[in-house]
């Protein structure tokens, strides 16, 4: 009767110190803090907009309804157990897979999130698929891509330049124009080691509360590098180890609460994995790159024109140009007009050509880095003096008036590689409702630039702006 008894003590004191622990390991969970963000929610949303109605064009999303929906699945259910302190109620989180054999996946901020069929096919368990899923997840709710910009103060450096990999349209590089287009590109954010870390071990967390093991993310870092081969698999290029990776998921599992029986190898898994390898081989992203530059034409807008040392002066008449519905001016009306990637271009005949225009109007749109007219403006002139290394500034920034808002004037010279002559680059700047700059760069060699000078200034004087 004794030991009956000491043994039900033994029992019930062992059963009030583990219950006594327990809180003590969900407390143990290592805290995660969202991190300095001077943006606001709208712009995460609206760059994850834009970049996604590129992405769908120009990569190869997988047109096959089941994939997709268990794909689908899989996101929500880990959406659902994103922490509270960490969801977004504007966020709209959405699930593509992308047909392409690279081991690779990537979230946009607001939410839009893309799989490449590569990835499902090398994980080894749902699990594994999950872990990448949860950590790109963790990315888009502690909105790492507007904090980097923050911590970096630069949309540019945050963003590859706007010029992202696919195509390798790097847009400042022509002129300085950066229109704010993600062009031919996919979302490949190097982010920090400490961001990195974050959205393991939240990723950790997510995938726990959803009913997987942590573990398998810690796992899905092997079987990546494994799969690689000989060159580095695009996702782990894009997420480099913030050192030690694997055993700290390890550790932080320790602590979380992970069901006895998680989700591992699932019905839907072995179905998806089975569907896709009974399709086509997939191409890879360098594969779609190339076939898609084949596809495009190689000349710029302005090729075949030829240059004339006499260039008719401006006619006395002009014709309206309208931009979308946000901008509209009068031009000369013997001036052509060539719209491009990077903005639009006035010029008359025999001024135009490979090299660009000789006499005329260049208009474009950049987007800076600071929300201010002086600054951003400086920022565009620089872009322009790199991108066309004949020119120098001369003098200061001039302060005028366009379309009724505050602008700047900048000046710049060179003697033109195209004539030999010196040419002349007056620059107006203002900035848009949106907070980007739009620019207009009037080019004329110094000889010509008494007749085309009130020309320019009229065109200024037309400008009208419903942004």
């Amino acid at each position: 009767m004794r030991i009956q008894q000491f043994r039900t003590s033994i029992f019930a004191a062992s059963m009030i110190w583990m219950m006594a622990l327990a809180p003590i390991a969900a407390y143990a969970q290592t805290k995660v803090s969202l991190p300095k963000n001077k943006y606001k929610v709208e712009d995460d949303l609206k760059l994850g907009r834009d970049a996604s109605v590129q992405i769908d064009q120009q990569f190869p999303i997988l047109n096959d309804a089941q994939v997709t929906r268990y794909v689908q699945d899989v996101g929500a259910r880990l959406v659902a157990a994103i922490p509270p302190q960490f969801r977004q109620s504007q966020f709209n989180y959405s699930f593509k897979v992308v047909n392409a054999s690279d081991i690779n996946a990537f979230a946009l901020p607001g939410g839009p999130m893309y799989v490449n069929r590569g990835m499902i096919e090398a994980a080894k368990n749902e699990g594994e698929m999950a872990g990448v899923m949860a950590h790109e997840i963790s990315h888009v709710a502690l909105r790492h891509a507007t904090a980097q910009a923050t911590k970096q103060g630069s949309w540019k450096n945050q963003l590859g330049t706007i010029g992202l990999i696919l195509g390798g349209a790097i847009l400042a590089g022509q002129t300085g124009a950066q229109l704010g287009a993600m062009g031919a590109a996919a979302w490949q954010t190097k982010y920090s080691r400490e961001y990195e870390t974050q959205s393991d071990i939240l990723g950790a967390q997510i995938m726990a509360n959803a009913g997987y093991d942590p573990r398998d993310l810690a796992n899905m870092f092997q079987t990546i590098a494994g799969e690689g081969g000989g060159r580095g698999p695009e996702w782990l290029s894009s997420h480099p180890d913030p050192g030690n990776r694997f055993q700290k998921i390890n550790n932080e599992a320790r602590y979380l609460r992970i069901s006895p029986d998680p989700i591992k190898m699932t019905a839907g898994f072995e179905s998806a994995q089975a569907r896709l390898r009974r399709m086509p081989a997939a191409r890879t992203m360098a594969e779609i790159q190339k076939s898609q530059q084949s596809q495009q034409p190689t000349e710029n807008p302005m090729a075949g024109g030829r240059y004339s040392r006499n260039v008719p002066a401006p006619s006395r008449g002009s014709k309206t140009y309208t931009g979308g519905n946000w901008i509209q001016m009068n031009v000369p009306s013997n001036w052509r007009e060539f719209g491009s990637q990077s903005g639009v271009s006035f010029a008359p005949d025999g001024a135009y050509g490979n090299e660009g225009i000789t006499h005329g109007l260049m208009l474009g749109v950049h987007s800076g880095q600071n929300n201010n007219l002086s600054r951003d403006s400086q920022e565009l002139i620089q872009g322009l003096l790199q991108s066309n290394s004949y020119l120098r500034q001369q003098g200061r920034t001039r302060s005028t008036r366009v379309a009724g808002r505050s602008a700047l004037i900048t000046t710049l010279t060179g003697t033109s590689p195209i004539y030999g002559g010196t040419e002349v680059v007056t620059i107006y700047t203002l900035q848009l409702r949106n907070g980007q700059t739009l620019y207009m760069a009037a080019v004329t060699p110094q000889a010509d630039s008494s007749r085309y000078n009130s020309t320019f200034r009229t065109v200024m004087n037309s400008v009208r702006l419903n942004d």
